[in-house]
């Protein structure tokens, strides 16, 4: 059974301070056009689509590679991810000589796979019909796990993942802090929760008064739907969004865990805003972000919160798009 441990702010720190020499400085950009058009005081992107391997995943992942023992990392791990924490994973995996195996569904972005690939992971598809295809890899990669004796690992429902993410946060903190700013509202898009779940503690500890706010792809707003009933709850299988890193029915018991001891609330956007915020992230903040690292975004141009004269924090998680599939989008927008 997974650990529902909810991590304080002294083992947040103390991945961070691990991660922090392996991972990259992500910038905080200010964007005075898009404070104009929205409302705002003023806004704020942390762009983890410019951390090592295209997503704040890396520091997740290192982070739970370095619980390991000296036995289980000479074995190795496998783990199941659409894209983004397979090569967080992956390259952390290079980094510190562990081995990686991927379990990838077979619909997972072609430019992702080939990416896991270039950081010397094996990469297993799986095919999954019309199940959830989550469950088909995880169901592989338990299987792996067992016949090869590698580490199982996820890439979201673990209190270490959640520890590790937090750093995104932190960080974002510490810059904030720098400019002498307090932000007053935090859109953060969400998958199974790991991000949002290592973010909403990191400011709840030094930042109780900003509001937190998940941000789901329709369709896929399975934290929603848990926080709206008080417990673990799926939703029905959903068409495909473009959010391909979303696409999680329900959210991981740590991430959960963690986010009930804070105050998030979740929202939805639906694929044209995402679209829509791909092409101004790229035109107003030469950002190049994937679907699901635009979709905070979407949610700020598209008035899903009040953000009238106040601060804000927009997480723009990832940019692994291939070039053909962002012109795809952006000219669908």
């Amino acid at each position: 059974m997974m650990s529902t441990e909810v991590p304080g702010l002294d083992r947040l720190r103390e991945a961070y301070a691990e991660t922090s020499q392996a991972t990259q400085l992500t910038p905080l950009l200010e964007s005075a056009v898009l404070a104009r058009e929205t409302g705002a005081a003023r806004v704020f992107v942390k762009a983890e689509s410019l951390q090592w391997s295209g997503s704040f995943k890396a520091r997740g992942a290192y982070w739970r590679l370095k619980q390991l023992s000296p036995e289980e990392a000479r074995r190795g791990v496998v783990a199941f991810s659409s894209g983004n924490f397979a090569q967080g994973l992956a390259a952390a995996g290079q980094s510190l000589g562990i081995p990686v195996t991927i379990v990838m569904p077979i619909d997972a972005p072609a430019a992702k796979r080939e990416a896991t690939k270039a950081y010397g992971a094996r990469v297993v598809l799986t095919d999954h019909g019309d199940r959830a295809r989550e469950e088909v890899a995880a169901a592989r990669a338990r299987e792996i796990s067992e016949t090869e004796g590698l580490v199982l690992l996820h890439p979201f429902d673990d209190p270490e993942i959640v520890a590790g993410q937090a750093g995104a946060g932190l960080e974002a903190l510490d810059q904030l802090a720098a400019k002498g700013v307090v932000a007053d509202i935090v859109l953060c898009p969400v998958g199974g929760g790991g991000l949002i779940g290592g973010v909403a503690l990191a400011f709840h500890h030094l930042s109780p008064s900003t509001e937190v706010f998940a941000v789901e792809p329709e369709g896929f707003n399975g934290l929603g739907a848990s926080l709206a009933n008080g417990a673990l709850s799926a939703v029905p299988l959903a068409e495909k969004s473009i959010c391909d890193g979303l696409m999680a029915r329900r959210p991981g018991e740590a991430p959960f865990a963690a986010i009930t001891t804070t105050n998030v609330r979740a929202l939805t956007v639906d694929d044209a805003s995402v679209r829509r915020a791909m092409t101004t992230a790229f035109e107003r903040l030469k950002l190049v972000l994937e679907p699901s690292g635009a979709s905070s975004l979407a949610a700020l141009l598209g008035g899903k919160v009040d953000v009238a004269g106040k601060t804000v924090l927009v997480v723009a998680t990832g940019g692994n798009v291939s070039l053909a599939d962002f012109l795809v989008h952006v000219n669908n927008a």
